[in-house]
């Protein structure tokens, strides 16, 4: 495994579309009677659809540069750009690194997302920016019309505005952007694999680097975070507190437009679909419990510790891109026994992956 300020191979693939809404929730909004919720949700599913189909016919692999540990002093080198309700990226730059914020929120929380993440990453992990190597960080907002979605396409972020009535602006949740933005760590390191078990880790990654994201820059310990992924993301009027809870996986939402929240919290419930590459949005809900479970018995900052241990597993060399549960389960065991000499982080690893059933030993 790499320590801290340990040097680590980088792999680059073009992944598969990673965004933010499961498909499972636009599903249930298309079929919806309301024609102008059906049609938002109709086009963006058309979109995210031709985005993977692109991502599966464009992937590559490439060999970068070996991440060195990052200096204290590195900064981000972010660029916003107005998609202006179009699809063509990146589109018009409105603000560059070091300006002044303007007049558009939208741009203002995207540039201060980049930022927090960028941050995160730098001052827990000593990791420059998403490839370990400075990478520039880009993200273009106001995409589409009414578009029900964020995603990493590979290279940037990518934001919509929402239809307004289910779904707010994207730029409103940090953990989503962060969420969004480790999908390219994760494309940098372990590449796991968009499918199954493997699908569900990469999922279950982003999500928990997305709340630690979120919990750093608000100096939240484990304890006081809600551990819900996209707070404030649905709107007024709609029966729900967040795409996901990674405390409470399953309660994130009830509303008779999304339907009911499907995670599962541990693998007595395991959702065998072939839908959604697998059940990846869904399944994730097991691997994040897992991580919850660990972060709140060890206490203290979740970035910390538990933290560590899952970024010592994504960059450590030995995770498989077509990893399941249980082999990300025992790596996590065997990184916390490498970093740590007391036994109590192995162990509170040990028992939090047996609380949802996953062998880890």
């Amino acid at each position: 495994m790499t320590t801290n300020g340990g040097f680590e191979p980088v792999i680059r693939r073009t992944p598969v579309f990673c965004g933010i809404v499961p498909p499972h929730i636009l599903d249930h909004l298309a079929q919806h009677e309301d024609q102008a919720l059906s049609d938002s949700a109709l086009r963006t599913l058309q979109h995210d659809s031709a985005a993977r189909t692109r991502r599966r016919i464009t992937a590559v692999r490439t060999l970068t540069a070996v991440a060195a540990p990052a200096a204290p002093d590195a900064v981000p080198h972010r660029t916003i750009y107005d998609a202006e309700h179009g699809t063509a990226l990146p589109g018009t730059e409105v603000r560059a690194e070091g300006s002044e914020p303007g007049q558009d929120a939208t741009v203002n929380r995207a540039y201060a997302g980049l930022g927090a993440t960028f941050e995160l990453y730098l001052k827990a992990y000593e990791r420059n920016s998403i490839d370990g190597n400075g990478l520039p960080l880009n993200a273009s907002v106001h995409y589409d019309v009414n578009y029900d979605n964020a995603f990493w396409n590979g290279d940037q972020m990518v934001f919509g505005d929402g239809d307004g009535e289910i779904f707010t602006d994207f730029t409103s949740s940090v953990d989503v952007i962060g969420h969004e933005l480790t999908h390219g760590v994760t494309q940098y390191t372990a590449n796991l694999e968009y499918y199954g078990q493997s699908g569900a880790l990469n999922e279950s990654v982003s999500d928990v680097f997305g709340s630690l994201i979120k919990q750093y820059s608000l100096g939240q310990s484990a304890e006081q975070a809600d551990w819900l992924i996209g707070e404030g993301l649905l709107a007024p009027g709609v029966h729900g507190v967040a795409l996901r809870s990674m405390k409470a996986p399953g309660t994130a939402y009830d509303d008779p437009r999304l339907g009911k929240d499907p995670q599962p919290a541990t693998m007595q419930h395991y959702v065998r679909t072939s839908r959604d590459n697998g059940g990846v949005h869904i399944n994730s809900g097991i691997p994040n419990h897992a991580f919850y479970l660990l972060a709140t018995a060890l206490g203290g900052n979740a970035w910390d510790r538990a933290g560590q241990i899952w970024y010592d597993v994504l960059t450590g060399g030995e995770l498989q891109s077509d990893a399941d549960f249980a082999d990300f389960a025992k790596l996590t065991v065997a990184a916390a026994k490498a970093r740590y000499q007391t036994g109590e982080e192995s162990e509170a690893a040990l028992k939090a992956w047996a609380q949802v059933g996953v062998q880890a030993s």
